[in-house]
């Protein structure tokens, strides 16, 4: 087997992230916590954007925030099931992952990055939710490994009751919180409902194939 081939290291909040590559196999990975992502596995990513996207088909001029940029599977499902003339807002904490997306991995997705409907922010996407309420139509969460986080610990806060409550009042009336997670979270869907949403759950393969690990992403409506 061809072994992987280290591309880069980046340095956030005391953690390292490393991007690897394999012919056309790419993986992000954190020092003592394994592979945050691989590029053959991305299914449930879209499922999160696809969602969202349909939920919202019959508004006009939607503005979608999509919380963790990853390998840009997500926000390429964003850009194929949303419209023309829609807004679309990633929040991406960490640099490094813009700058790999653009210069390294961009094409697995389709170089979503060049789309002129997108607006790139390196911000923690808590921050972009208190400041911007009433502002999104839809919002996807996939930042760090759903709500058992590993990489930041501050990324706890953004699945507490004040961060679900910050994305709560993010959202116009009736717009959709879609949140990805490695494993379900009884906790947190109770946490989902306290914070105002209307709240169901799908189980997803990582595979469209249906093989490989089931992810979980919920769906809050705000009513």
């Amino acid at each position: 087997m061809i072994p992987f081939k280290l591309l880069d290291t980046a340095f956030e909040a005391g953690v390292a992230l490393r991007l690897y590559q394999r012919g056309g196999e790419f993986s992000i990975r954190v020092d003592k916590a394994g592979e945050l992502m691989n590029s053959r596995a991305h299914h449930s990513e879209e499922v999160l954007a696809e969602v969202a996207c349909r939920m919202i088909a019959n508004r006009q001029m939607p503005h979608l925030l999509v919380g963790g940029l990853g390998m840009g599977f997500t926000l390429a499902a964003v850009l194929s099931h949303t419209v023309p003339d829609a807004r679309v807002t990633v929040s991406e904490l960490i640099p490094a992952v813009v700058r790999w997306n653009r210069d390294f991995i961009g094409q697995l997705a389709g170089f979503p990055l060049r789309d002129s409907r997108v607006h790139v922010m390196e911000l923690d996407v808590g921050q972009v939710m208190q400041e911007r309420k009433n502002s999104f139509d839809a919002i996807m969460l996939d930042v760090d490994n759903g709500p058992s986080s590993f990489t930041h610990e501050d990324n706890d806060a953004l699945y507490s009751l004040q961060g679900l409550r910050r994305a709560f009042d993010a959202l116009k009336p009736g717009g959709v919180l879609t949140v990805w997670s490695a494993s379900t979270d009884t906790a947190f869907t109770q946490r989902m409902i306290m914070a105002g949403f209307n709240v169901s759950e799908q189980r997803v393969g990582s595979h469209a194939s249906k093989r490989g690990n089931r992810h979980n992403i919920w769906i809050g409506v705000k009513a």
